[in-house]
């Protein structure tokens, strides 16, 4: 049953982690200045924290 939800729930997460990436280099190299930067990485974070609730 895990492997299943897994499987299930990795074309959406997966995404969201490269997303999430890139998000966290480019707040990174803009000096950590950016709200709306940093607004869109919290909401990747949670994003994902979503989509791992039921699976782990």
């Amino acid at each position: 049953m895990l492997q299943r939800s897994i499987r299930l729930r990795n074309p959406y997460v997966d995404p969201m982690s490269l997303l999430q990436v890139d998000l966290l280099r480019r707040w990174r190299a803009g000096g950590r200045t950016d709200d709306a930067l940093f607004e869109a990485l919290l909401a990747s974070v949670n994003g994902i924290a979503q989509g791992l609730q039921n699976t782990g």
